[in-house]
């Protein structure tokens, strides 16, 4: 995929999306535990990033970092920090991406934002607590960027936490102080293998409108 120039405008008359594709993003989507044993082809990871990483962030910051674990001997080396349920799940996976944070984003800003980094970074720093705060909420949305894009690439998702971050993250990134959030596996869900869905809450438990 091509890197969009800055100055490419907003596309003209966006409309809704058609419902099979909600469908295949959101309504019918599902959480696999299981996968079929089909590979997701390197070109295929890069792609997902490509997609996902234009997801808005604040102020252009995109703190999030992302380890695709693909190979059987990367799978490995998480496995012992991973819960016990969890352990099975991630090597039963063609690729588990952990989902990271940056401490040092705010140094890409010249690059992310280079007409105005210079006003940016000191008036985040001013704020109490809004540097770690920008980093955690950020990476996290970044995730889930992700996984709108695996899923919009026909491949399914399972986002999980249940395990050892600072093992995780002695193990991976003791070089370059990323911080893991959690944990996606991705590849092609086996249907066979899918738990009844859980019903959601109605709009007006979650919501309001004032």
């Amino acid at each position: 995929m091509e890197t969009m120039p800055f100055d490419v405008p907003p596309i003209p008359g966006r409309g809704a999306l058609a419902d099979e594709t909600l469908d295949q993003l959101f309504v019918k989507a599902r959480t696999f535990n299981s996968f079929l044993d089909k590979d997701v082809p390197d070109d295929l990871v890069r792609k997902l990033y490509d997609i996902a990483r234009w997801g808005p962030t604040s102020a252009n910051m995109s703190p999030g970092r992302f380890l695709f674990l693909k190979s059987c001997e990367a799978r490995e080396r998480i496995k012992p920090f991973m819960f016990h349920t969890n352990q099975e799940k991630v090597m039963g996976a063609p690729l588990c991406v952990i989902v990271a944070r940056d401490p040092a984003y705010l140094d890409y800003l010249p690059q992310l934002m280079p007409t105005v980094h210079e006003l940016i970074r000191p008036s985040f720093e001013a704020i109490p607590g809004a540097v770690p705060q920008t980093l955690t909420r950020n990476a996290t949305l970044q995730g889930a960027y992700l996984t709108l894009a695996a899923r919009a690439l026909g491949l399914d998702c399972a986002p999980m936490s249940g395990f050892d971050n600072a093992a995780v993250d002695r193990e991976f990134f003791a070089e370059n102080g990323w911080q893991s959030d959690y944990v996606i596996n991705i590849g092609y869900g086996d249907d066979s293998t899918i738990w009844p869905r859980n019903p959601r809450l109605e709009f007006d438990v979650a919501c309001q409108i004032l």
